[in-house]
């Protein structure tokens, strides 16, 4: 696979210098980790990865012939007429 390289357009804006970042100051680290914007994203990825990860492991025990066995034999006294 080639990689092909993304070359930066240049605008009159993209050339003005860089403003410096601000400085942290306690004030503004409070109210950097006070800012809760982006949290309930980060949950649902989180709880998107856990569920995928459990739905893995059920398919990996549902392959099991030990578990196909039984699921089968459940399947088979259900559906028996005695």
């Amino acid at each position: 696979m080639t990689l092909i390289p993304i070359r930066r357009v240049r605008t009159p804006a993209s050339r003005a210098p860089l403003s410096p970042l601000p400085s942290l100051t306690s004030h503004r680290a409070a109210s950097l980790f006070a800012d809760e914007s982006g949290a309930a994203t980060a949950e649902y990825a989180i709880a998107t990865m856990a569920a995928v990860a459990f739905a893995g492991l059920l398919v990996v025990i549902m392959r099991s012939d030990e578990v196909r066995g039984i699921l089968e034999d459940l399947v088979r006294r259900a559906l028996t007429v005695e």
